[in-house]
């Protein structure tokens, strides 16, 4: 024993460890944990530092030195490399699009996890709803990058999206039966969006006739009839659309037995530049205009009868790509969000929340007010976590955009990989500098969790 300030005692080392053997076996090995030779934990630590070393440390410092030298690696340029980086425009649609994604992609997440976090709280199925959400995190980045290029495929009959923008489209406008058709050379000119006015003029009384070529017989609507000539001694303008077929002995402009009408055309009488009456052919392809006044008439075939029929948008084309892409993201990423945002929500405590209830909030109210503050660190780590992988995003844009609209989806990941090693590339050096400016703006990310992190644990 020794004496010790103001007069207490104090146990010499030789004597701790009998010390803590006459308090009991515990305190012996607690006393002999913390004499732990500091050398062995190193070594234990060592394979650790070692990986760290060579495949973190390493490249990146290589990566910033390899920067400042020019494609070849043979001649030192400085800062360069950064300078061109800058004035790059593909370069800069990068930085413009990685600044989208920042902003849209890992708020659009995080909310949608939280969301899907509260309710699926109040159902019973609630295990296997996250799961199902949760699955697409399974899936690597290459595979969902295919999926989706699959399910964006512009031709309807592929591509899902379009399948079912073209079904709600033509639930409210229904398509034309005669995409592509036209009045036969010589009988019309085409004016405005595509309309068919006739060449000559007609007075009441007359009839007018409007051979179409352009389709197959067997593409007519359902219902069309054998077409005929309106008979005379009438005072209506009447007359007769049909399509032209003029096979083997037929005969053109004029109606043969075995040619059908075309029902359901919109015709026009049009006057001094004017629409004055509309009417549709009947089965046959007859239509009548009873009640003009005399004068001289053309007959005018609106273009919306041989319009296109809607095929869908071009999702993949350069202004739809990257939210497209952006779409994909959220649909993989939403299910890690909701997992680590329903943690944070079972580790509130119940009773802040009933006692919010009692004192008379609303559901509304007690998750304004009382669910969202105490997992606003929960959110935090989410939304900063999401950040960092929205900055190194590349599988889903190289896989998802097509070669004429990858220069618009361009991200920076992308862009390094396009200079180092892509078709054209193999300056290895600009590509470094990108490299380095991407771990810039991935930094501070990552030190903020590292802090925040360290701040939880003490």
């Amino acid at each position: 024993m020794t004496v010790g300030p103001a007069g207490t005692t104090e146990a010499t080392p030789d004597r701790r460890d009998d010390l803590a053997a006459a308090r009991g076996p515990q305190a012996a090995k607690s006393s002999r944990r913390k004499r732990t030779p500091g050398w062995l934990a190193l070594l234990f630590l060592l394979p650790a530092l070692v990986l760290l070393g060579v495949y973190l440390v390493y490249p990146v410092v290589y990566s910033v030195v390899r920067s400042m030298f020019d494609s070849d690696g043979n001649r030192f340029v400085g800062l360069n490399n950064y300078g061109e980086a800058f004035t790059d425009p593909s370069t800069r649609t990068a930085l413009k699009n990685n600044l989208i994604w920042v902003l849209v992609a890992p708020t659009v997440v995080t909310v949608f996890g939280l969301l899907f976090a509260v309710l699926t709280e109040r159902i019973r199925w609630a295990v296997a709803f996250r799961m199902v959400l949760f699955m697409p995190m399974a899936i690597s980045l290459f595979a969902s990058g295919v999926i989706f290029r699959l399910v964006y495929q512009e031709d309807p009959e592929l591509g899902v999206a379009n399948a079912a923008a073209v079904t709600v489209h033509d639930a409210f406008a229904a398509p034309s039966h005669y995409p592509g058709v036209r009045l036969r050379d010589g009988q019309g000119t085409v004016v405005g969006d595509g309309d068919y006015l006739t060449a000559k003029t007609y007075r009441p009384g007359d009839v007018v006739n409007l051979p179409l070529v352009g389709m197959q017989a067997t593409a007519l609507p359902p219902g069309a009839s054998g077409a005929i000539t309106p008979g005379g001694g009438s005072t209506a303008l009447r007359g007769a659309a049909w399509l032209d077929v003029a096979l083997l002995h037929g005969h053109p402009n004029a109606i043969d037995k075995v040619e059908k009408g075309a029902p359901g055309l919109t015709v026009q009488a049009v006057k001094d530049g004017a629409v004055v009456a509309t009417t549709t052919t009947g089965a046959d392809g007859t239509f009548s205009f009873p009640d003009l006044a005399p004068g001289d008439y053309r007959v005018q075939l609106p273009g919306s009868n041989f319009a296109a029929p809607f095929r869908g948008l071009t999702w993949l084309g350069p202004g739809l790509v990257t939210p497209v892409i952006i779409s994909c993201w959220i649909w993989i990423m939403t299910g890690f969000a909701m997992t680590f945002i329903a943690a944070g929500l079972a580790a509130i405590p119940r009773d802040a929340l009933e006692a919010a209830r009692v004192d008379g909030g609303t559901e509304w109210q007690v998750f304004r007010k009382v669910t969202v503050p105490l997992i606003g660190p929960v959110l935090l780590v989410v939304f900063v976590t999401l950040v960092i992988n929205v900055l190194k995003i590349f599988e889903l844009v190289y896989v998802i955009a097509p070669g004429a609209s990858q220069a618009s989806a361009n991200v920076l990941a992308l862009q390094m990989w396009q200079v180092s090693f892509g078709a054209g590339g193999g300056d290895q050096g600009l590509g470094s500098a990108i490299g380095v400016i991407l771990f810039l703006l991935v930094l501070p990310a990552m030190l903020f969790n590292i802090r925040r992190f360290r701040r939880e644990r003490r």
